[in-house]
């Protein structure tokens, strides 16, 4: 699905597609568990947000449209009793908007049952579904045709499930996987076990846990919690929040089974092996920018530390005489500090962000949508007025909401905007699960930096190289995705995805932006103007 359309009102940032989690504790409050960790996955979708039970002979399945308080209450998860569970909270970027697209997705077959939670987007959908002989409106989503796929490939083999029933969604999601192209982390449950998986080059995150049993159980535990509980999580603050410790990170290609026994893994895409050789990290480096929570651990760094550095860099790489350095709230404000912090210039807020507002209405003209953007962020005058200001963000996806703002701050008496990016300019589209649309909705695609200062109205901008950025988070040697910034894709792309986002050839960005801005304010250009 695609984002928020241009004339709308939303904050545009880029947006990841969903968050997930996975409890295994038998006797334990595995429901509760899997919506706390949910809650703290929020900032991951906002769409939908369900819980999947299995108490070993049965799996419940409970989803809803909206947030996860929203979904879930007392009453609800006192009757969702289990040994293990996976929970999901969704922003779309492949189906519908829709209770049906919600996730976890259910398949009951003879003698099993799974339930599946998705993270990421596949590039291959549409050619799995012509192979698999799959007809329009059988799935909704990449997330339900991977949860069909499983079930054809069960049915296809019911020998195993006669035979060995616990290890029918095991092997049968092992043979589907090789087959699957793009960014994706998966949850899945079937009677007794949690599995988790991350693809062969780890472009979203996935973390394991472990639950201390004496804390979790309860005073009824019985000796089948000896050997503790697990957890699996998008984020590792997930984990915290559960009372869980952090024990690793899922390898990429890496897929883990949870069970009775403990924990094992196995290696299903061709390129992987026990010890995770032969599969190239591609962590998607938004999740340091932007996706991950200021808490997270990635790949060992602190992800608010991170942001602080990109800060740092910006002050050195692109420096301005100014009187206050401030964020736009939340996403700017630990690189906003870097920024201070290595310039000398003062620290504070211009911006007061209203937490309590969802989405809000497509508005009709400039005018309407100027005052939209006032519901969500409000200047705070008295910081402004009659001062230079070095303004921070994370990034800019289609320079609408950044516009409006640089508009707000001169009316509220700035006498001065200087823009500060800690993300190099965003000019390609990601087709692995984060949504901000097509080519030609991306300000930086086919425009130099004067044009995109000149349609920003501010006196000067400067983006963080890639290099600066890479370096900021700390991680050595660390292998990132990187196509929104470069177009440098790690997973191909088929002809079909790529001319639907870009049309045709002529279509793709062909400019490269430089990382520093000019001091003088760009006179506005008509042709960028609109």
């Amino acid at each position: 699905m695609s984002g928020t359309p241009a004339d709308g009102v939303d904050l545009v940032k880029p947006r990841e597609a969903c968050g997930v989690v996975g409890v295994y504790l038998p006797g334990g409050p595995v429901a509760h568990l899997s919506y706390l960790g949910l809650y703290a996955l929020q900032h991951r979708g906002q769409e939908s947000a369900g819980i999947a039970v299995s108490d070993r002979t049965h799996i419940t399945v409970v989803k809803d449209m909206g947030l996860v308080a929203s979904a879930f209450d007392d009453r609800v998860l006192a009757g969702l009793e289990g040994d293990l569970a996976i929970g999901h909270t969704r922003y779309s970027t492949t189906g519908s908007s829709s209770w049906r697209a919600a996730q976890p997705f259910y398949r009951g077959l003879d003698g099993t049952e799974f339930a599946l939670g998705h993270n990421g987007n596949l590039t291959n959908t549409a050619e799995l579904a012509a192979s698999s002989g799959m007809l329009d409106g059988v799935v909704t989503s990449d997330s339900d045709l991977v949860a069909e796929l499983i079930a054809q490939r069960i049915n296809a083999t019911p020998q195993i499930t006669r035979t060995r029933p616990r290890e029918a969604v095991t092997e049968a999601l092992a043979e589907v996987l090789p087959s699957l192209r793009g960014g994706f982390t998966f949850v899945v449950a079937d009677r007794d076990r949690l599995i988790g998986v991350r693809d062969p080059h780890g472009i979203w995150p996935l973390c394991l846990g472990r639950l201390d049993v004496d804390e979790q159980a309860g005073d009824d535990a019985g000796s089948s919690q000896s050997s503790g509980g697990w957890v699996l999580a998008s984020e590792n603050p997930a984990l915290e929040v559960v009372g869980a410790t952090f024990e690793r990170e899922i390898q990429p290609g890496e897929m883990i089974v949870i069970d009775a026994a403990g924990c094992r893994s196995l290696w299903p895409f061709a390129a992987t092996s026990s010890t995770g050789d032969g599969a190239s990290p591609y962590l998607c480096v938004f999740e340091f920018v932007y996706f991950s929570r200021p808490d997270t651990t990635l790949a060992g760094q602190n992800v608010h530390a991170a942001r602080q550095r990109m800060g740092a860099h910006l002050a050195t790489n692109a420096p301005v005489d100014a009187d206050l350095v401030m964020p736009v709230p939340e996403s700017g404000i630990p690189a906003a500090q870097g920024y201070a912090r290595a310039s000398g210039i003062a620290y504070g807020d211009g911006l007061v962000k209203n937490r309590y507002i969802g989405r809000t209405f497509i508005a009709p003209n400039q005018h309407v949508r100027s005052l939209g953007v006032r519901t969500k962020l409000n200047p705070i005058s008295p910081n402004i007025d009659g001062r230079r200001l070095v303004v921070v963000d994370d990034s800019i996806v289609r320079g609408t909401t950044t516009r409006s703002i640089v508009e707000m701050l001169r009316s509220a008496g700035a006498v001065e905007v200087h823009l500060r990016i800690s993300s190099p300019p965003y000019r390609w589209p990601c087709f692995y699960g984060m949504d901000t649309g097509t080519s030609d909705e991306l300000l930086a695609a086919n425009r130099d930096l004067a044009e995109i200062e000149a349609y920003l109205g501010v006196d000067s901008l400067a983006y963080l190289s890639l290099d600066q950025l890479v370096e900021a988070t700390g991680v050595p040697g660390g292998g990132f995705c990187h196509a929104c910034l470069t177009g440098e894709y790690p997973v191909e792309i088929g002809a079909g995805a790529r001319a639907e986002v870009f049309g045709s050839a002529a279509d793709e960005p062909n400019r490269s932006l430089i990382a520093t801005g000019s001091v003088q304010r760009a006179a506005v250009a008509e042709s960028v103007a609109g």
